[in-house]
């Protein structure tokens, strides 16, 4: 049996025979005609055609890597991956709609996850360990308090104030910034003090020592933040480009609850 490499050197060396000067000059010595001559291309594509009808020729193994079949099978992978990508978008949005207490929940939940591990990444010598109890009172927070909480707020907002209106956004702004957030900044720092073990005294030292510092650089971070959550954002996506905006924002957060307590005075 012929090895498809054995045939693919005898295929050049035939068309290198047929197109060579010496040949040329054998034809036209011995063959004048001009019809001859004409058919010595012809000669050449049957003898190819000959070579590429081997079995050894249709299989795999002898077709190339380059050939136009492996550039449509990368086509196809890529697809896949679109595919793939695109398919979990409508899955999330889908969830989003139908079950969206617990779609944004899990966000949540997955957003302060990650960022309570960015922060113990900034703020931890290298040598000392990673706090994943920590962690897991942060990823309890989102998933059971933050994410329904948010979901509340923002259907709440848009029914009490529905427009998208500069004058309408800015009402939103100013109700986040007085309400929701120094509720939830308060709500935060007291369970994770009393998740930690703090009594009443050391909460309630430690809300005068964080609260205020915390709200005002809030008021730095969330206006922009809400601006474009409130003015571009359908309501029922709202808490997750929130909850994307809150990565660094929980950075932070997740860094002033892991300071010392504070004495009571």
């Amino acid at each position: 049996m012929v090895a498809p490499s054995s045939l693919m050197r005898t295929q050049l060396s035939l068309n290198r025979l047929l197109h060579s000067p010496l040949f040329t000059q054998i034809i036209h010595h011995r063959a004048p005609n001009p019809s001859i001559r004409r058919h010595r291309g012809d000669l050449s594509g049957w003898l190819s055609n000959r070579v590429q009808q081997h079995p050894f020729a249709r299989s795999r193994v002898f077709s190339s890597p380059f050939s136009s079949s492996s550039s449509s099978k990368k086509k196809k992978v890529g697809v896949g991956w679109g595919r793939n990508g695109v398919g979990f978008i409508v899955w999330y949005l889908e969830m989003v709609k139908s079950r969206p207490v617990l779609t944004k929940s899990f966000t949540c939940s997955i957003i302060y996850t990650a960022a309570d591990l960015s922060s113990q990444t900034l703020s931890l010598p290298s040598s000392e360990p990673y706090d994943f109890v920590r962690t897991a009172r942060m990823a309890g927070y989102g998933l059971l308090i933050i994410g329904p909480t948010l979901h509340l707020w923002f259907n709440f907002m848009s029914k009490i104030l529905p427009g998208r209106d500069l004058l309408t956004t800015t009402k939103k702004m100013v109700l986040g910034q007085t309400v929701y957030g120094p509720v939830m900044t308060a709500v935060f720092f007291s369970l994770n003090s009393a998740l930690q073990g703090e009594n009443g005294g050391e909460i309630i030292a430690r809300l005068k020592r964080d609260f205020v510092p915390t709200l005002v650089n809030g008021a730095m971070y969330w206006p922009l933040c809400d601006f474009i959550t409130f003015r571009f954002i359908p309501v029922h996506l709202q808490p997750l480009v929130s909850n994307s905006f809150s990565y660094l924002w929980t950075v932070y957060m997740t860094y002033m609850a892991s300071l010392e307590k504070a004495s009571p005075e």
